[in-house]
């Protein structure tokens, strides 16, 4: 594996007690860096309070549980993505996670209609996403699941999505936006929010298939979203740094959740994710209590309230 920058002890400290909203180890369908029991393991060593296991294909509520029992402590949650693998827009699907105890459903990724027909390119020199080779493969073999559509031919937010956003609600699940597109995205966080849906988190909006701009953002921030903010979005080049920076100070730290996205063999190790981008964000000249509030605060209202005794964002147990 590469070699990449340790996280200072201040970044550390500073991130005591966030969870990460957002890790790819395995097990998964492709190569990963580390496993959930060992990355909970980590977690504890430098005191992180959990992590939300993602993937774009399989749901990992079971998984979490048996993290949570194998590794006491540390708060290991499971979620679900509605890609083709999963039946797409599939409240029946939804339903089982939440009775499983998943905390996030993401909206597609790979297969939602923006992903699938965006011309937008990475920067040069970026690394691409590991699941490319994999959409590839499952295509080269006629393995083509249908596009997974959100809204109508007038923008208006699809029935399905919305039988979803009740089943987030009841369960008190956290919608992530996925890999939509802008216009999609404000659609979907719009219906969450008439469904009831208490929290919602803006999937990296600096991703290729996303780049939403800063006023897209604010207009979000103000429907009640939170921003994620994903370590790996600018560590492999696909937004900079500096352009990351900016829209944070743009729409508010306030509203922005920083997550790493990591578990990629040829990146970081997952549980340094949060510190080393701490460390960036401090050198960029942000406030140690603003990125406390991106790392912890917010990170926290989108675990596990009523799960976690400890007091949210506290920084000194």
């Amino acid at each position: 594996m590469s070699d990449h920058p340790l996280p200072s002890a201040n970044a550390r400290a500073i991130v005591r007690d966030a969870y990460d909203t957002h890790v790819h180890v395995a097990p998964d369908v492709m190569e990963r860096r580390i496993d959930d029991l060992d990355l909970a393991t980590r977690f504890a060593e430098v005191g992180m309070a959990g992590f939300v296991l993602k993937s774009h294909y399989i749901t990992t509520a079971e998984r979490a549980a048996v993290v949570r029992k194998a590794v006491p402590g540390v708060d290991a949650l499971g979620a679900i993505t509605l890609n083709g693998s999963m039946g797409g827009m599939n409240p029946a699907a939804v339903e089982i996670a939440g009775r499983l105890g998943a905390r996030i459903a993401w909206m597609p990724t790979v297969d939602s209609r923006n992903q699938r027909s965006t011309t937008a390119t990475d920067l040069q020199g970026s690394k691409p996403a590991m699941w490319n080779a994999l959409q590839n493969d499952l295509h080269a073999h006629g393995i083509v699941p249908d596009a997974v559509e959100v809204v109508d031919g007038d923008g208006k937010v699809l029935e399905q999505v919305r039988q979803v956003l009740r089943v987030l609600a009841r369960h008190d699940m956290v919608l992530a936006t996925g890999h939509l597109s802008g216009p999609e995205i404000l659609a979907v966080v719009r219906a969450a929010r008439e469904e009831g849906v208490a929290r919602i988190v803006v999937t990296h909006p600096e991703f290729t298939s996303q780049r939403l701009t800063a006023e897209q953002q604010r207009e979000l921030a103000a429907e009640g979203a939170l921003l994620e903010r994903c370590f790996t979005t600018a560590y492999t080049g696909k937004v900079s740094w500096d352009d990351l920076f900016a829209n944070i100070r743009a729409v508010g730290p306030q509203h922005s959740v920083l997550s790493s996205d990591l578990g990629q063999p040829f990146n970081p190790p997952v549980e340094d994710g949060l510190a080393l981008f701490a460390d960036r964000l401090l050198a960029a000249g942000f406030d140690p209590a603003e990125v406390h509030t991106m790392a912890v605060l917010n990170s926290r209202t989108l675990g596990a309230p009523g799960r976690d005794s400890r007091s949210a964002g506290s920084a000194d147990h």
